[in-house]
């Protein structure tokens, strides 16, 4: 059982604390990989729970290549990013506390399962689909006004 199912074993839909991890992936168009995510139907980054004995930047890391296919490279910190309020179809509630990463693509193919990822696709600044997790929204606003 993972670390997430365990907790809500315990406490239900309740709102708990959930630390995380997540990767800006860019490319040399200026644009983002952002991940059509299978749990709540929206888009974000690739990203995900951090489990137990883990580091962020290895949850940032695992997690884009669980969701994406792509082996990829930490290149920067962006910040640690805070969703007080995420919420699931389920009933499940959080705060998530989210390290959010830049980083490139160094090797792997495009992995869409259908599954926890609807959908990959490259998107510029000026054509981001609606992005629910407040967190993402605001690394990807930081990483494009840091440029």
């Amino acid at each position: 059982m993972d670390y997430v199912k365990y907790i809500r074993s315990l406490v239900g839909n309740k709102k708990i604390i959930m630390t995380a991890g997540a990767v800006i992936i860019y490319n040399d168009k200026d644009e983002i990989l952002l991940q059509h995510r299978g749990d709540d139907h929206f888009w974000g980054l690739p990203g995900g729970i951090m489990e137990i004995g883990e580091k962020p930047n290895e949850t940032a890391i695992r997690e884009a290549f669980e969701e994406t296919g792509y082996n990829i490279e930490i290149t920067d910190y962006l910040g640690d990013y805070h969703n007080f309020n995420k919420s699931w179809p389920g009933g499940d509630e959080a705060h998530i506390i989210c390290f959010i990463y830049q980083g490139v693509i160094i090797s792997g193919e495009m992995v869409i399962d259908g599954k926890e990822t609807l959908d990959l696709k490259w998107f510029n600044m000026h054509d981001l689909p609606n992005i629910d997790a407040i967190d993402h929204v605001k690394a990807i606003s930081d990483y494009y006004n840091k440029k």
